[in-house]
């Protein structure tokens, strides 16, 4: 009898991606992979969509987040814990499968961290794109954590921002984004406050971490064609901008009933009304209707973006062949007797 075909598993590790990022550099990678996000938001209806799996403590969140079309299913596991530094840890950790949806088989794994922070900078770019105002050119960044020099080289190399405006409770993080920046050739502006880093800004990007309800951003510190990009409420009882912000805001959001449990909307009644990003994208509904208008995308992380991602780190990996291959699956003569795997002798790869 002969062999059955067999499942080939790819995995990139973070240093495999460290690679493609220094082979392809990190613009072009936050461009190729925000390509890949907006061409699947546009094939939206493809998708089988459901809200993450979330397991909630007093600590932190674990998550998986799943999705597929008729060809390929994705799933990440992921977590966010916001006091992980005191252990050494990332706030957020996370790895991802893109399977065969025909017969079921892994044939990729990759480490989502640093790719969880380029994917959730390239969606903002994107969405940013579809709903800031022609010509934005100053960005006030709150919160200046892991995910902010991500941001930063998105909304500068994807949107041609020139001034950014940082505060952070930590001054620590702030004087840490500073400095990367400064390796990325880019200026940096810190502020005192939240206010005077708002002051006057175009797009108002909010990144913070802390697992609580928050006013981050005040209805007093809005100004007539703002466009809030909203990035660090993503779970229950975690928020970060006033509920009159958002009344005075179009909203738009990636996943409704997802955003409805997790995002800042999870403030308003059922009816408050928003909008999908991907109606926008395939124009099927308005984004920006002028320039006095205030914009607020609603940006919880969806696993769309996730399946994007991987299928762009696939695509890459393929084509500089970076990865290793991974025996995750017992490679048999007979399929159906996998306990041959344990006998003397037979032929069996683990």
């Amino acid at each position: 009898m002969q062999l059955n075909r067999q499942v080939k598993t790819t995995f990139l590790s973070v240093s495999d991606v460290r690679h493609l990022i220094e082979r392809e550099g990190l613009y072009n990678c936050l461009a190729g992979m925000a390509q890949a996000i907006e061409s699947d938001f546009l094939h939206w209806k493809e998708f089988r969509k459901s809200p993450r799996m979330a397991s909630h403590t007093k600590d932190g969140v674990i998550e998986l987040m799943p999705i597929s079309n008729a060809r390929q299913f994705a799933f990440k596991y992921v977590n966010g814990h916001p006091y992980n530094h005191r252990f050494g840890l990332p706030t957020v950790m996370a790895f991802g499968v893109l399977a065969d949806v025909a017969t079921g088989a892994p044939h990729f794994i990759s480490e989502l961290t640093l790719t969880t922070a380029l994917r959730t900078a390239a969606t903002s770019a994107v969405a940013a794109r579809a709903l800031a105002r022609s010509g934005s050119k100053i960005m006030a960044v709150i919160g200046n954590g892991a995910q902010s020099e991500f941001q930063v080289a998105a909304f500068a190399h994807l949107l041609g921002i020139q001034e950014f405006r940082l505060y952070d409770i930590s001054m620590d993080a702030t004087r840490k984004l500073v400095d990367n920046m400064r390796h990325m050739g880019l200026d940096a502006k810190p502020c005192a406050n939240v206010a005077s880093a708002v002051k006057g800004a175009d797009i108002v990007t909010t990144l913070t971490a802390d697992k609580n309800r928050a006013t981050v951003i005040t209805p007093t510190m809005i100004e007539p064609g703002m466009h809030l990009n909203t990035v660090g409420g993503d779970c229950p009882g975690k928020t970060e901008v006033h509920p009159d912000v958002l009344r005075r805001a179009r909203v738009f959001v990636e996943y409704e009933p997802q955003t409805r449990m997790e995002g800042e909307i999870q403030q308003m009644p059922a009816h408050f009304e928003v909008t999908e990003l991907w109606q926008v994208l395939a124009r099927q509904a308005p984004g920006r209707s002028n320039n006095e208008e205030v914009t607020l995308f609603d940006s919880v992380g969806f696993a769309l973006e996730d399946f994007s991602a991987l299928r762009y780190w696939k695509t890459l990996a393929g084509h500089w062949h970076v990865g290793q291959r991974l025996d995750l699956v017992p490679q048999l003569e007979d399929p159906r007797n996998l306990f041959a795997c344990l006998r003397m002798g037979q032929e069996c790869e683990v």
